[in-house]
């Protein structure tokens, strides 16, 4: 790490130190006062940036020289300057969230392309809606919103096993397993009874829509998001049974609170015959047509419905077809940009389907087909190739989202 980037985290460590916005050691409002919850500015920061090493000695020599470095030594000079980077990206976002009031535009502009992971629970909460914009109303905001869900815990969870609410209730018992089934974080008995708690309270909320199978999915990334709140290192492993009893309760209200403010965006996609999913896997099918047709007309001669493959990425937001930490970083810009859920993310699974177009063309037979669609190659998939997607949904927006007989059954 260079010394200027160095002393811009420094500093940016002693200004966070010596401001008090709040009197609550709650670890989401990015308060890091001495003592609190957080660990050290400083080790929180380098060590979870994306290629955090120790520069080698003669880095800068290197950089200067006109003898041609080897690939290792330039990787190692990339991941430095992309280092210095995402620390300068980390002190935007610590001066936006410590002012008197969040410049939400600046906000999302900041997090169109990632946010670091120690500000993410907070920008996600301001991004949601869920946390005020103006710094002295953030604790009482949440005190107020933890409380009120706490009470509809006590109130609606008895009323599980009534006949009124059992099947609801049974079948979020029996899809809670099946959520990210190899994650172990997932298959705790005490995560388990706080997703069937968020899910249970939602579906009685809402009963236009009731729970429907696919929104327990849609749980998981504030769960670890608002985790990462209280726990460093690999989450999704992580024991919560060390946990406070405090903790998980303010981690399961957050989590609830800000999937209701997703969900309100994308109800349609849950009513009865699921209206909004049905048209979204038209619009992608007539998108495809336009930029892709001969993927489009492979699919068609081998009888392959696009509602066969692009009901679970709509149902689920993609969630199943990439692994949890590229979901969490897709999500940075759903929340980031207007309607990320509701309408941009049609044109992440188009540049989704494209990305793979030649793998598609090359399966000859019906049965081929829908094994690779249901398991595209993506286990490997970091946050290179998520920038690279969001960037080509980006491109197909600018060209087709204004068409005059493009997605018209959407507005």
């Amino acid at each position: 790490m260079s010394e200027a980037a160095k002393e811009r985290v420094i500093a940016l460590g002693t200004q966070f130190n010596t401001m008090e916005h709040s009197a609550s050691e709650d670890p989401t409002l990015v308060t890091f006062e001495t003592g609190s919850p957080k660990k050290s500015f400083w080790k929180r920061n380098t060590s979870k940036l994306p290629g955090s090493i120790k520069p080698a000695h003669g880095t800068q020599d290197l950089l200067s020289s006109s003898v041609l470095p080897s690939a290792n030594q330039t990787s190692r000079a990339v991941k430095l300057e992309f280092q210095d980077q995402e620390i300068h990206k980390l002190e935007k976002f610590g001066k936006l969230l410590a002012g008197p009031n969040t410049d939400l535009d600046a906000i999302r502009k900041l997090s169109w392309s990632g946010i670091p992971v120690t500000v993410r629970p907070t920008t996600w909460q301001l991004l949601c809606g869920y946390l005020p914009a103006n710094i002295d109303r953030r604790q009482a905001t949440l005190d107020r919103k933890r409380e009120e869900y706490h009470n509809f815990v006590k109130q609606y969870y008895p009323t599980r096993y009534e006949d009124t609410y059992h099947d609801t209730f049974r079948q979020i018992h029996i899809d809670i397993p099946r959520t990210n089934p190899l994650i172990p974080l997932f298959q705790q008995p005490l995560v388990q009874e706080i997703f069937e708690r968020i899910l249970y309270i939602w579906a009685i909320r809402h009963p236009a829509s009731g729970y429907v199978q696919g929104i327990n999915d849609l749980v998981t990334p504030f769960f670890v998001v608002f985790l990462s709140a209280y726990v460093d290192g690999d989450l999704e492993n992580h024991d919560v049974s060390g946990l406070s009893q405090d903790t998980l309760d303010t981690i399961e209200a957050d989590s609830f609170w800000c999937m209701s403010k997703l969900l309100d965006g994308i109800q349609d996609n849950y009513t009865f015959a699921q209206p909004g999913i049905q048209m979204k896997v038209n619009a992608l099918k007539e998108l495809i047509q336009r930029i892709d047709e001969p993927l489009n007309h492979h699919l068609e001669r081998n009888n392959v419905e696009y509602l066969q493959f692009a009901f679970r990425w709509m149902n689920n937001l993609l969630m199943r077809e990439m692994p949890l930490r590229c979901t969490i970083r897709l999500w940075d810009t759903y929340l980031a940009v207007e309607n990320g859920f509701a309408s941009f993310h049609l044109y992440v699974c188009a540049a989704f389907l494209k990305q793979f177009s030649k793998d598609i063309v090359d399966e000859t037979d019906f049965q081929g087909l829908m094994l690779l669609l249901q398991n595209l190659p993506t286990t490997n998939w970091d946050d290179q190739q998520i920038s690279l997607l969001l960037a080509e949904a980006y491109r197909l927006e600018y060209m087709f989202a204004d068409a005059p007989k493009h997605l018209q059954h959407l507005s």
